[in-house]
């Protein structure tokens, strides 16, 4: 493997080296813990000092206004994690590329427009009407229903369904096990049954959309549920039917947000959070983990707890509540029952 030198290795991420020997040879990246004397390591946390202390790592990638005393080379970036990215794309193992055209053993309607730079896998089923632009991607065992269309340079991982009529745009990264354009939870109850209600919208998923392994975006009960532009959905996410979400977006696994809710923009949500119907998320709100939201919130407001609440009521309640502060109240209650009765007052 071809090495590239700690000098190199500065000027490929805009920083600057301190220490060490410039022309010393890296052949590698690795995490703190596991980076040898070949290999650069990076450093974006303080809960991980101790163990840059101790990285055996040829240099450390660490933020600009890094002040600590350390042994091994510093590489000065503004943003660590990003500047490691970059190095790991020097070392990784050339991407796996998928030769354009149709496998023998894939269904593919004779209606279905698909671009010669596609590649469809084994298995794969393509509907009627379908449309599948340049340079896409579909996986083995693929579902694409009747009239979806797919833009460029899309890739769909082997197992995802996409129903009828949805849009998929341009660079889209749909992970193994994602449903799209389900029919949404749509029933009303009458005559002692529930009677299903028709779910006749579909799913928009604008470009550069990324979402997570298993999870699902049901289509709307009429227009669009709709994820805009850039947004990124972890794994084991529901996004119900007529939901908005808005771009840019972060939405962390085992997140379930119930219809009709609309989320602003580079709104984010933590794992496990849970949001009801028909309400609005601001711009830039920060939604922590398994917080229960009931009502819209403003934007770049903070919430956390079940129900959710804002930080600072949140953090003042916990204060109030917690198991310490109680045995504080209760000694102080101790205390002045022993005072009561040392003046002959009584208690009750």
């Amino acid at each position: 493997m071809k090495g590239i030198t700690l000098d190199e290795a500065a000027r490929l991420v805009e920083g600057k080296l301190e220490g060490g020997d410039p022309s010393t040879e890296i052949y590698g990246v690795a995490p703190l813990s596991d980076a040898g004397s070949e290999d650069v390591t990076f450093f974006a946390n303080a809960h991980y000092l101790p163990a840059l202390r101790k990285s055996r790592a040829a240099a450390a990638l660490v933020p600009t206004d890094f002040s600590e005393q350390i042994t091994i080379p510093l590489i000065r970036v503004e943003n660590p994690s990003l500047a490691f990215s970059k190095l790991m794309a020097v070392f990784q193992p050339e991407p796996i590329r998928f030769a354009p055209g149709i496998h023998a053993s894939a269904i593919v309607a004779a209606d279905a427009t698909i671009a010669e730079s596609a590649s469809i896998q084994p298995c794969a089923v393509i509907e009627s009407g379908a449309v599948i632009g340049e340079n896409v991607v579909i996986g083995a065992h693929c579902y694409i229903g009747h009239e979806t269309k797919i833009g460029d340079d899309t890739l769909i991982y082997p197992r995802v369904t996409i129903r009828e009529r949805c849009l998929i745009g341009k660079r889209v990264i749909l992970n193994s096990g994602v449903t799209i354009g389900g029919d949404g939870f749509g029933f009303e109850f009458q005559n002692g049954k529930h009677v299903k209600i028709p779910q006749i919208g579909i799913v928009q998923i604008d470009d550069d959309v990324e979402i997570g392994a298993n999870s699902t975006v049901d289509r709307a009960r009429f227009g669009r549920t709709w994820i805009q532009q850039g947004a990124k959905i972890d794994n084991l996410v529901m996004i119900a039917h007529n939901v908005v979400v808005g771009p840019h977006n972060i939405i962390c696994g085992q997140v379930g947000i119930s219809g009709s809710t609309r989320l602003g923009s580079y709104v984010t949500i933590a794992g496990q959070a849970g949001i009801v119907g028909h309400i609005e998320i601001g711009d830039q709100a920060i939604i922590a983990a398994q917080t229960g939201i009931g009502h819209s919130i403003a934007p770049k407001e903070v919430y956390l707890g079940t129900p959710g609440e804002p930080m600072s009521d949140s953090k003042r309640r916990f204060v109030m509540t917690s198991r310490r502060q109680m045995e504080k109240l209760l000694n102080r209650v101790k205390e002045l029952e022993k005072r009561l009765e040392k003046s002959g007052i009584s208690k009750e």
